[in-house]
């Protein structure tokens, strides 16, 4: 598909358009070089849209989707709340490598997660899906079968390298066309050294919005043969890591009343959700594993432990816009994983996660009045645009253990977030790059070439609104995916080194494996939360405004899969392309990434086609799965 064309409107800086209050988003040129510097910049003259948001929290009398419950709804199963039990993780850590089979069923359903009902996305009947369980050297064989009507789906198993197996990443339009209503299709792929909490979830449009998510956790292991009987060598681990008794999984998200296809219409359209075009939508609500309270309705989770006991608590924030803060009254957290990444522990009151992070923290079952205790999941509102009159952010969960003086009082708020017991504890935010750092100490490589990107949004010629990097707004092809294309001699050839643009879509190619410095320039109001598939980039450095060859500093990086880029500031990312395939790197806010803000990074596109492409790939294309829905990129 054609890039859709962006209105120009030329414009001289980023302080010019700060101070116009009408406008909306920005678009210029950065310079400035460090070593062996690519300013992928299009020199296009890209200027206003329609300028920067003003972020001052109106109300809006609107709703962020349609909440009128669609006519045919009284014809679909009641979605099930998972028992607890689903969240708690067997300890298989001593099992040897072996294969482990899955099946899930995407499908459609009723449900009232926080009270309200609507129409929703299920996996296997339930919201969140199960909770998947496996170790590192193990063989994951897993059957989704969509049992939607009339949509397609995929399922990507987020942050998971997937070494020789790329085609099993899950992305829309990248990895796979999609699975046909009614039609299977089988991931099958060996766990290759990455390790931690995260979660799988529909890669299809805005599908993970409305339900189609689940958590993935994944064991380190000491073996030295994987399920396949190849020889591998067990990753290092870092010394005196904490002990716990017990994991938790905890799925934080923001929850929307209306449909996630007509929310991202609305927010593409001409007037936005709100009056505004290019206003993000704002959430009614949230929920905590499933659960959440809107207007005081909805049911609690309870987490009923054991007292004297330290449980690992991992936390998932599968939203689609909104920042969660979570914390636990009267209990600090420590801090002990950051995507799956060891750090060293760090104590705090609550931890604000962006969406697509995860933090694994440490809670002990110490106090001995009380008996009860708020767990907190709040939605912050730090990322909207407007407020509506009927939304509710405060989500609870009940965590309760037994102790030698019960309050008559239980699940008193009065002294929360940890309590009056822990002075001078703080929150980790989204944006406090140094304040973790990784557990195992590791030599951070230096770059080979840097590229810099730009992130903006515009209005096109079509009146709608649309994310592009660095001037491509990105879309699905017809009928292929780039993985699919590298087969096509035309496609391959035109992956040269550095950013190309066969077929509409944008890329930056690696033919060989290179240390690269990724400089993500947000020119727009609002915090991005950006995913790299395939990899885990370390955080090399930020500054505001326009990178200018500033120095990075690569010592005791912190590496992760989802980094936060502010608002009219720049970060470095770093990563090795010793992975190969083609992987998408995006924004996961859903509405973004709906709009086109996504790339693609092709790493050794030769050898990734020396893979092979597997037939059940090739026919979904075949059968049309491929393009985009309406009005959505996704």
């Amino acid at each position: 598909m054609a890039d859709p064309q962006v209105e120009k409107t030329s414009v001289s800086s980023v302080e010019a358009a700060k101070a116009t209050s009408t406008s909306r988003r920005l678009v210029y040129i950065v310079g400035g070089a460090v070593v062996a510097v690519v300013v992928l910049a299009l020199g296009l003259g890209l200027g206003l849209g329609l300028g920067l948001k003003n972020r001052n929290n109106g109300t809006s009398a609107g709703s962020s989707g349609n909440s009128t419950a669609p006519s045919n709804t009284t014809s679909l199963p009641n979605v099930t709340l998972p028992a607890i039990d689903s969240f708690i993780l067997p300890d298989i850590r001593n099992d040897p490598p072996q294969v482990r089979y899955y099946s899930l069923v995407v499908s459609e359903g009723y449900g009232n997660p926080d009270g309200f009902a609507r129409q929703m996305l299920v996996v296997n009947g339930t919201y969140p899906g199960p909770t998947i369980v496996a170790n590192e050297n193990d063989r994951m064989i897993i059957t989704v079968h969509n049992a939607m009507l009339n949509n397609a789906t995929a399922i990507h198993w987020h942050g998971l390298y997937q070494n020789t197996t790329p085609f099993y990443d899950g992305a829309h339009g990248i990895s796979q066309c999609g699975i046909p209503p009614g039609q299977s299709f089988t991931y099958n792929f060996t766990l290759d050294g990455w390790t931690g909490t995260t979660w799988y979830h529909s890669h299809y449009q805005t599908q993970y919005t409305d339900g189609a998510v689940g958590a993935l956790v994944i064991n380190p292991s000491n073996a030295t043969t994987n399920a396949d009987g190849q020889q591998v060598t067990p990753a290092p681990t870092a010394p005196n890591l904490p002990e716990w008794d017990a994991d938790f999984v905890v799925i934080l998200q923001d929850w929307y009343h209306g449909q996630s296809q007509d929310v991202l219409e609305q927010y593409m359209s001409p007037n936005g959700p709100d009056g505004t075009q290019g206003d993000e939508p704002t959430p009614e609500s949230g929920t905590i594993n499933g659960q959440g309270q809107w207007l005081g309705g909805g049911t609690y989770q309870t987490f009923a432990l054991q007292a004297g006991k330290t449980y690992r608590f991992r936390l998932i924030n599968s939203g689609s816009l909104g920042n969660v803060r979570f914390s636990i009254d009267d209990h600090p957290l420590t801090i002990v994983s950051a995507d799956g990444v060891d750090v060293q522990p760090v104590e705090v009151a609550g931890v604000e996660i962006a969406v697509a992070q995860r933090y694994d923290v440490l809670v002990r079952t110490n106090q001995t009045t009380g008996g009860q205790w708020w767990m907190r999941g709040t939605v912050l509102t730090d990322m909207f645009t407007y407020s509506l009159p009927d939304a509710w952010y405060d989500h609870r969960a009940v965590l309760s253990y037994p102790v030698a003086s019960p309050s008559s009082t239980p699940l008193n708020s009065s002294s929360p977030d940890p309590g009056p017991g822990f002075p001078g504890l703080g929150d980790l935010g989204t944006k406090d790059y140094t304040a973790l750092t990784p557990a195992l100490a590791g030599v951070v490589p230096g770059p080979d070439v840097t590229y810099v990107v730009q992130d903006t949004f515009e209005r096109a010629q079509n009146s709608l609104y649309y994310g592009y990097m660095n001037g491509t707004s990105w879309a699905p092809l017809e009928g292929e995916t780039t993985m699919t294309l590298l087969s096509t001699p035309s496609f391959l050839s035109a992956l040269v080194p550095g950013p190309s643009f066969p077929e509409g879509q944008y890329l930056l190619t690696s033919l060989n494996i290179s240390v690269v410095d990724l400089i993500l320039y947000n020119i727009d109001d609002g915090d991005h939360p950006f995913h790299l598939h395939g990899h885990r980039p370390w955080f090399v450095g930020t500054g505001s405004g326009a990178y200018d060859g500033q120095a990075l500093n690569a010592t005791g990086a912190m590496l992760r899969d989802t980094h936060v880029v502010p608002n009219y500031s720049w970060i470095a990312l770093r990563f090795v392309t010793d992975n190969p395939g083609i992987w998408a790197f995006h924004c996961h806010i859903a509405w973004h990434m709906g709009a086109g803000l996504l790339m693609q990074i092709a790493s050794q596109p030769q050898v990734a086609l020396s893979y092979g492409m597997p037939q059940e790939v090739v026919e979904q294309c075949a059968a049309g799965q491929g393009g985009q829905g309406v009005n959505g990129n996704a």
